[in-house]
């Protein structure tokens, strides 16, 4: 299985999320890794929102990858959302976001983050992924376009 596969099961993938703000994004994915993941949703609140001060994650493209490291992961996790209307996240081209991947990781990770957020990186500097993505009608739609390796 790949990478991407290995963290992105599909409970943890949503679409057509209504959401109004990264603050808002960030409690819903809290929520949704609480359940499925059973992480402390506070924590992966306060993990995304810590790492979003030090710059955006935001793409650009309307695409945004948050990402952290937390000592409540034990190994890698992703989310995918995708937001019912697109919204502000200070991304480079000024442009909302809709597409979001969420990744987690332990402290002590490295090498794994940066491979995954490259994985990521690539898949959705790819138009027809991006299209594709804002289509898709299922989590198992989402999954199969995000694990299709190039």
């Amino acid at each position: 299985m790949s990478l991407i596969g290995e963290i992105l099961p599909l409970s943890h993938i949503e679409l057509d999320v209504e959401v109004s703000s990264k603050k808002r994004l960030f409690e819903q994915v809290g929520l949704l890794l609480e359940n499925e993941a059973g992480l402390p949703s506070a924590d992966v609140f306060e993990c995304l929102f810590a790492r979003e001060k030090l710059g955006t994650t935001g793409l650009g493209q309307g695409v945004a990858i948050p990402h952290g490291r937390d000592a409540c992961v034990q190994k890698a996790v992703g989310a995918f959302i995708r937001t019912k209307e697109p919204i502000s996240f200070d991304a480079p081209d000024g442009k909302p976001v809709s597409l979001v991947f969420v990744l987690l990781v332990p402290e002590n990770a490295t090498g794994e983050h940066l491979e995954v957020l490259s994985k990521l990186a690539g898949k959705f500097s790819q138009k027809a992924v991006r299209e594709a993505l804002m289509t898709a009608s299922s989590a198992e739609e989402v999954q199969k376009l995000l694990l299709t390796e190039e």
